[in-house]
């Protein structure tokens, strides 16, 4: 399968040098651009001199674990993070998603499935505007989304979103004023259907209530339509 940006590059954060370096024959194999790293200080001097595309980050890890060295990244860089866990269990990929990751994938996993999760993050991540398009904004009391750019701002704050954000952004603007149903929002992000998948949709509205909401606890802009979905309405 070829990758959506032949030669995006990747950065696998994990201590397993077996993982490390099958991840990366397979990944390079599919036309990526790969580098490694065997644990989070590690991973921070990478990304000191260098930028990437994604990373793929494993939770468990000695010293700094993959949701902190996450929580920590996603508040400073807009670089999409996929993170790999070896616990099942929802809460622990629910806790990956509220520490800013765009998504996750239980171990042990199927390298084709990886695969297709990081073609689907960045398929996820805003293209550049081209030639002289005129911005289309969105208004939402101090906060303005660029849809043309895909960047939400404070006044000359730019506010950081996650790939995954930044689709439900564009997924909403792109129908305002209308309810879009959690199993929609599923569909509309490319993910497997069922419960878990939708429970992983409430936990990436709360995050982007969060950045566009003066009182995330009770929505003006991102509204919950009771029984219907979610709803985006603007001024």
């Amino acid at each position: 399968m070829t990758p959506k940006l032949p030669e995006a590059h990747i950065l696998i954060v994990d201590d397993d040098e077996r993982i490390r370096d099958l991840l990366k024959k397979f990944l390079s194999r599919n036309g990526y651009l790969v580098s490694t790293a065997r644990d989070a200080r590690h991973a921070r001097r990478l990304l000191d001199g260098l930028e990437f595309d994604l990373l793929v980050v494993d939770v468990m890890m000695p010293g700094e674990d993959g949701f902190s060295l996450t929580r920590d990244l996603s508040d400073r860089i807009a670089t999409p993070i996929l993170l790999l866990t070896a616990r099942g269990e929802s809460e622990d990929r629910i806790r990956g998603l509220e520490a800013g990751a765009d998504d996750y994938l239980p171990k042990p996993f199927e390298p084709r499935e990886l695969l297709l999760r990081i073609n689907a993050i960045l398929r996820r991540i805003p293209k550049a505007p081209s030639g002289n398009e005129p911005p289309k904004t969105l208004h939402m009391g101090a906060i303005r989304y660029d849809l043309t750019r895909g960047e939400l701002w404070l006044g000359q704050e730019l506010i950081r979103l996650t790939a995954t954000e930044n689709q439900l952004m564009r997924i909403f603007s792109a129908r305002p004023n209308e309810a879009i149903s959690r199993a929609e929002l599923v569909a509309e992000l490319g993910r497997d259907d069922g419960q878990a998948q939708e429970r992983a949709v409430d936990v990436q509205i709360t995050r982007l209530r969060r950045k566009i909401e003066a009182d995330p606890k009770v929505p003006r802009y991102l509204q919950t339509v009771r029984g219907a979905g979610y709803m985006l309405a603007p001024d």
